[in-house]
């Protein structure tokens, strides 16, 4: 096992196995994911999907925002949880995956409370009238900061962001190269939160690293 590897492939292995299977429309779209994408593990999979649900589901939500849909795996998780009138809505920039992923939507008992945004979230992001009581975040990694900043003053006081990727394969705790454009703004990044006062936050050592963060005020 790499010095940096957070698990082996076989405590990975074990955690799948003693973890509630995925439902049959998950556990297709994850295959599919990997047959059809060039970057499959850009889909949350089925222990992060049910860590998503699981938090989606102690909150219930009435409005949950996330940005990268990729296939939809996360937001079909993310909308477990939601209130009977909630709603999640989801933006993707890669309009390639439109078709796919309203498929995948129109086979879910969700679908009537997500809405898919096709475009980028700099734009689409304010103009949504909305207060968010959960937010997850999974998209350009050099834009994290611009899309916190964006989100933060629509987030309800308690309320939760969930930013993926937050370890980005152990590179945080190795030499960072000098073209590395991701790593560097993930770590800026996490060094934003740990002193931003208007917010308390746990780093997990969880699949890629995932910040959880609850705002205070």
């Amino acid at each position: 096992m790499s010095t940096f590897e957070l698990i082996s492939p076989e405590i990975e292995a074990y955690c799948e196995a003693h973890t509630t299977e995925e439902p049959d429309l998950l556990y297709r779209l994850n295959r599919q994911t990997h047959l059809q994408t060039i970057n499959p593990r850009m889909a949350s999979g089925q222990l992060q999907g049910h860590f998503l649900s699981l938090i989606s589901n102690m909150i219930r939500p009435k409005r949950i925002l996330e940005i990268g849909t990729f296939t939809g795996y996360s937001a079909l998780c993310l909308a477990t949880g939601l209130t009977s009138d909630g709603i999640l809505h989801t933006i993707e920039i890669n309009e390639e995956y439109k078709d796919r992923i309203r498929n995948y939507f129109a086979e879910s008992p969700y679908n009537h409370k997500i809405k898919l945004h096709i475009g980028d979230a700099k734009t689409i992001v304010p103009s949504l009238d909305a207060q968010w009581d959960l937010v997850f975040i999974d998209a350009e990694k050099t834009d994290y900061q611009e899309y916190y900043e964006m989100v933060f003053p629509q987030v309800r006081k308690n309320g939760f962001l969930l930013i993926d990727n937050a370890l980005w394969n152990c590179k945080v705790v190795q030499e960072v190269q000098h073209n590395d454009k991701e790593t560097q703004a993930i770590l800026e990044f996490n060094n934003r939160i740990q002193q931003d006062k208007r917010v308390r936050n746990l780093l997990l050592p969880f699949r890629d690293g995932i910040m959880m963060i609850e705002k205070l005020i």
